[in-house]
């Protein structure tokens, strides 16, 4: 299983997952119970409810670099264009724009 804690504008949203059903994301209840949350995505609106997918989300899969940058991905990092949820991992912790994904290393999600 992989996951990622997501940030939107420096501030921990929600998590989103990887096993082997596919693909989910959650959004961290303290977040929706701060006092002026927003949505990462129109297509991810706030709800308490994970959202799943057997593929990975648009939104997300918008954030993976492409091209020329992706192919320095396949090459240097060993990461396969087809493994979504590895590239998220590895090149959205710093993303243009008001959110990014940081990896959680082997820790339990909370």
């Amino acid at each position: 299983m992989k996951n990622g804690k997501v940030f939107y504008k420096n501030e921990f949203a929600g998590i989103i997952s990887e096993d082997e059903n596919g693909y989910s994301f959650t959004y961290k209840e303290e977040y929706l119970n701060s006092a002026n949350p927003k949505a990462v995505s129109f297509t991810l609106p706030l709800q308490k409810e994970s959202f799943r997918s057997k593929t990975m989300f648009p939104f997300f899969d918008g954030l993976i670099p492409e091209g020329w940058l992706l192919e320095i991905a396949e090459k240097n990092w060993k990461i396969n264009s087809r493994n979504r949820m590895s590239l998220l991992l590895t090149f959205c912790k710093d993303c243009i724009g008001a959110v990014s994904v940081i990896p959680i290393e082997k820790e339990a999600v909370k």
